[in-house]
């Protein structure tokens, strides 16, 4: 039976410096053994533990997190959600997402906080508008929902873009996909890791993974900042630093890591109300329920781990967001910060095995990881648990380096969010 509060019990453990306040999920010490590992207390690795106990019953599993639930790229992102990918395979993927996110806050009990505002991905050029063309139609023939807006249709949606025909970059039209939105990236790392404690999950922080144990060609457990722990099964699900972690196990994987830069700013009034993307001026934005507005940029092109901005970056997205959205000339940006995103040569993340058995890798992701949290938790539990990759993420395989069936999703995914 669920707890009620009242708004006396609030008040008690107010004063009380919330000594006697329920823990959202157990501080965990490390058992020997555990029959899942799950590498990265990120999104993707709180989702892939969840759906490992809720759909398939294995609950003896381990996240093991280096700092603290939530401290990386989960929450370092602009926390936009869309699924209108080009290729059938990454529109599939992102779609079967979408639809988690959907009921996802009924599905963990935890809100949070999904919005589904509308994506808008503007065009400037007739180029710009031949691929917006492209995409929705290829979107249409796969069942998920894109339009093709004409200037004047963007110019309602969201009046406070410049859309006159003398600007510095001209709006001829855009795409939007309406199911598409936000979502409150703390609440998704907090309601995963309660959601998969309450079903048994030891979630472990301050717990970094130093080797990985191998035996004869298949894993065998971790070592770790607090001892060794053993497993036969493994997933690898660390963002940024997914390259640096499967090296331990011998592992060269075709990613490169690079910064992404975000920024909000002072409250405003509510005055946005859809995201709105620009991939040839490299920024996005939207406004937060707190007021703020979101600003993203492209990725650094510089590889590294630093998790700060760079000048010249946070120059030209500013100067570009100031051309579309005049009236924000003056507002004022409150702070800024970088996440690391790890990006394969098409763009397309890697979800599947690796030569180690039992050994599972979930990385790649570029800047399309937070809209994909529940979708890639839900197909790599599907794969770790049967030991073969689900039809959604079978295309995915680190093995199509090998063959050259690459994805490309350039177009979609390499650029913004």
């Amino acid at each position: 039976m669920k707890k009620k509060y009242s708004i006396f019990s609030i008040a008690r453990n107010a004063l009380t410096s919330h000594a006697n306040w329920q823990a959202a999920w157990r501080s965990s010490d490390p058992k020997k053994a555990y029959d899942v590992i799950i590498i990265g207390g990120g999104g993707h690795g709180l989702a892939t533990a969840y759906y490992l106990a809720k759909t398939f019953g294995i609950s003896n599993v381990a996240v093991l997190e280096k700092g603290w639930i939530g401290g990386g790229n989960t929450g370092r992102n602009t926390t936009i959600v869309r699924s209108n990918y080009l290729w059938d395979e990454s529109a599939r993927i992102y779609e079967k997402s979408l639809k988690l996110w959907e009921s996802l806050s009924q599905d963990i009990n935890y809100n949070v906080m999904f919005s589904q505002r509308g994506v808008l991905n503007l065009g400037h050029t007739l180029q710009d508008m031949r691929d917006i063309e492209r995409r929705s139609n290829a979107n249409y023939l796969n069942g998920i929902d894109s339009e093709v807006l004409t200037t004047a249709d963007v110019a309602r949606l969201v009046p406070i873009l410049d859309t006159s025909p003398d600007a510095r970059y001209p709006i001829l039209g855009a795409s939007l996909q309406k199911r598409g939105g936000v979502a409150r990236h703390d609440a998704v790392a907090w309601g995963f890791a309660r959601a998969a404690d309450q079903l048994g999950v030891d979630i472990i922080q301050n717990c970094e993974v130093t080797g990985i144990q191998r035996n004869e060609g298949r894993v065998s457990g971790v070592y770790t900042s607090r001892g060794t722990i053993n497993a036969s099964n493994v997933g690898i699900v660390t963002a940024g630093h997914s390259s640096t972690v499967a090296e331990m196990a011998g592992l060269r994987l075709p990613v490169e890591s690079h910064p992404l830069q975000a920024l909000v700013s002072e409250p405003l009034k509510p005055i946005l109300h859809t995201v709105v993307m620009s991939n040839a001026v490299h920024g996005y934005i939207s406004q937060s329920d707190k007021g703020e507005l979101v600003i993203g940029a492209g990725v650094d092109s510089y590889v590294g781990y630093g998790q700060r901005g760079s000048f010249s970056i946070i120059e030209g997205n500013l100067s570009a967001i100031v051309e579309l959205f005049p009236a924000f000339s003056r507002v004022r940006m409150l702070r800024q910060w970088g996440g690391i995103v790890d990006v394969c040569p098409d763009a397309c993340p890697i979800i599947g095995e690796t030569d180690v058995r039992g050994l599972y890798i979930n990385c790649g992701w570029g800047t399309g990881g937070f809209k994909a949290t529940p979708g890639s938790g839900w197909v790599f539990a599907h794969t770790i648990a049967t030991g073969q990759p689900h039809a959604l993420n079978a295309p995915f395989s680190i093995k199509r380096f090998n063959t050259g069936a690459l994805i490309d999703e350039h177009g979609a995914a390499g650029v913004a969010h």
